[in-house]
């Protein structure tokens, strides 16, 4: 008997502490009873998923194989369970904004609304946008340093960076890639891939920022700067992908390191006589409050449009300023050294 009330007892503790860990939208009853009723069915009032008729590998509960769901449709793994909870959402918020309720989230997530299996388009958009710009970007500097600036006797540029700034921009496109695609479909992969990638964007960059700021050329002292770095976000990389997936940590890490560099940057400007100081203020200050928006949560506009994605917007522009800073960069630190040769 006391056996049975120890396990009473235990269970009713989990079921509490899963209740406070979870958002407001899946702990309401009468959503998690659509989901339920929604298993059973497949439908939400007029609305039906396709998915509550194949099994979790896209073969049909009743059907030969040639009837199997195409491959452009099951890398999203849209399955039954998460049909229902998207339909039931969104017929759980309808009825909260008949009776003047804000929206709340789902699952740790705002209720967005799907254009052809996409789960945020908007910010899949500006992702794009973003990728786009950085291999603008880079591209532009590429052909800017090789081709438009002059080289040593031993055919390598006069500007110390340039390795770098090519490191940089692999780092910044694939952090926009797996952007592109964890906005697409949120899964436990996808996000692991988007937030590593988007720590190891934030934490190269402000190696970068210590090295220019402070004028680091040696190799010796590169290493020796860079490592405790390196080692720290690497780090933080592992243990978000093998012990735990801490938001709340993550995000105060890449907020440290996003602030830390836009001082050092900002310091510097204020400092320096360099020709294109003013991009290095447009973009420190523009980094700053872009960062704002994403400590400023709220719910998306007509389902698309959160603080989120206006972040993604504001890097669009943000981006095409900072590479036309390091292009001049390069040009400026070039200039100085031929100088000092002669």
């Amino acid at each position: 008997m006391a056996r049975c009330r120890l396990l009473l007892f235990l269970a009713a503790l989990f079921s509490i502490f899963g209740l406070l860990h979870a958002s407001a939208g899946d702990a309401d009853p009468i959503y998690s009873a659509c989901v339920d009723q929604c298993e059973k069915t497949g439908c939400v009032g007029d609305e039906c998923s396709q998915h509550c008729n194949f099994t979790s590998g896209g073969i049909p509960v009743d059907g030969p194989w040639y009837l199997q769901e195409p491959l452009y449709l099951r890398w999203k793994q849209w399955d039954c369970l998460s049909d229902c909870r998207y339909h039931c959402m969104l017929a759980r918020e309808k009825e909260r904004k008949k009776v003047g309720l804000k929206p709340v989230k789902y699952h740790g997530k705002w209720p967005f609304q799907r254009v052809n299996g996409i789960q945020e388009p908007v910010s899949v958009a500006l992702s794009a946008l973003n990728l786009a710009m950085q291999f603008h970007g880079w591209v532009s500097f590429f052909i800017f340093v090789n081709y438009k600036l002059p080289f040593r006797p031993n055919r390598k540029p006069f500007y110390e960076y340039t390795g770098l700034w090519h490191i940089y921009a692999i780092f910044a496109m694939n952090s926009w890639f797996w952007s592109v695609v964890f906005h697409s479909r949120d899964v436990y992969l996808t996000e692991k891939l988007d937030y590593s990638s988007a720590v190891a964007l934030l934490g190269f960059p402000l190696i970068l920022a210590v090295l220019r700021v402070f004028n680091v050329t040696d190799e010796a002292a590169r290493v020796m700067v860079s490592a405790p770095l390196v080692a720290f976000v690497t780090t933080h990389i592992l243990y978000l992908n093998c012990y735990q997936l801490d938001y709340g940590l993550n995000m105060k890490v890449c907020l440290g390191m996003g602030i830390l560099q836009l001082i050092l940057w900002a310091v510097w400007a204020g400092v320096t006589r360099h020709p294109s100081r003013w991009k290095l203020w447009v973009v420190v200050i523009g980094g700053a409050l872009a960062a704002l928006l994403e400590i400023y949560d709220f719910p998306p506009y007509r389902g698309f449009v959160d603080a989120h994605a206006l972040w993604h917007a504001t890097t669009i522009p943000l981006t095409y300023l900072w590479w036309s800073f390091v292009r001049d960069d390069s040009e400026f630190r070039t200039t100085t050294l031929i100088k000092k040769a002669k």
